[in-house]
């Protein structure tokens, strides 16, 4: 499943302040987004309802992508998946587990010979199952803008490079790209840090 782009051409449009292309600036942009995707290790568009196995065996669970978004029009499921035929345990909120922000946090069991916050016997108290599987809505309904001025940025040099030149010349006049610009558009530092406080684990971006 192809993924929407993180900026739209009228975006990139006012952005140069002059009218592209349509072909061109979808390229740039789509070709930016997967730049900052790829960089974030995370969707960031709205996904409702995705499923996906992850990793458990710690008291922590952290969701793959974010923001995990949770109300009545977008539930969250969370089940622990058993071992070698055993039983799957779908799990409550508040009495397996409590959420905070993008974490799940497996409870220790308040009495014996009960379910509650620690469910099976067998396992660790407190400690999620090897694999969970979590359905669950994530990203933004409309991008932040701290994002949308990155892809904008690489998108401006995928089309006022897209030769991928080191410099030109034409008659008297003569630019020098910068290193970074020198074919696709490449993050930056100054980008980098920008987008470090979306960056997620090692995760797989492809939708179930």
């Amino acid at each position: 499943m192809s993924l929407p782009p993180l900026a739209t051409v009228a975006d990139l449009n006012t952005h140069l302040q002059t009218t592209l292309p349509t072909d061109q600036a979808e390229l740039a942009i789509r070709r930016a987004s997967a730049r900052v995707r790829n960089y974030t290790r995370q969707i960031l568009t709205l996904v409702a309802d995705d499923t996906a196995d992850v990793e458990g065996g710690d008291r922590i669970l952290r969701v793959p992508q974010r923001p995990l978004i949770v109300d009545d029009d977008h539930p969250l499921t969370v089940v622990e998946l058993g071992d070698f035929g055993a039983i799957d345990l779908t799990l409550t909120e508040d009495v397996d587990y409590t959420r905070l922000g993008n974490e799940l946090t497996r409870g220790h069991p308040s009495h014996w010979g009960t379910r509650t916050m620690g469910w099976p016997y067998s396992r660790v108290r407190g400690v999620w199952a090897p694999r969970v599987r979590l359905t669950y809505s994530h990203g933004y309904a409309e991008i932040p803008d701290d994002i949308v001025d990155v892809v904008l940025d690489l998108a401006s040099v995928n089309v006022t490079n897209v030769k991928g030149l080191r410099s030109e010349a034409i008659d008297d006049y003569q630019v020098t790209y910068a290193t970074e610009t020198v074919g696709n558009a490449r993050l930056t530092k100054d980008h980098k840090a920008e987008l470090r406080g979306y960056r997620g684990g090692l995760t797989s971006l492809r939708l179930s």
